[in-house]
């Protein structure tokens, strides 16, 4: 899936929460997005923060 999918596919949740369940859910709703984030990132063999946040440096 692209960067841009899954971007729109996480707007679209946020929108949603923030929507139906107010704040509250979309502050729920970004924090388990970027635990989720987090999680796949490790499990895909990247166990480094550094490497994330160089990456972003490098573009």
């Amino acid at each position: 899936m692209s960067s841009a999918r899954t971007g729109l596919l996480a707007g679209m949740a946020l929108g949603f929460a923030g929507y139906f369940g107010g704040f509250a859910a979309f502050l729920l709703v970004a924090a388990l997005g970027a635990v989720g984030f987090l999680t796949g990132w490790w499990a895909d063999g990247h166990p480094q923060l550094e490497d994330l946040l160089r990456r972003g440096r490098e573009r």
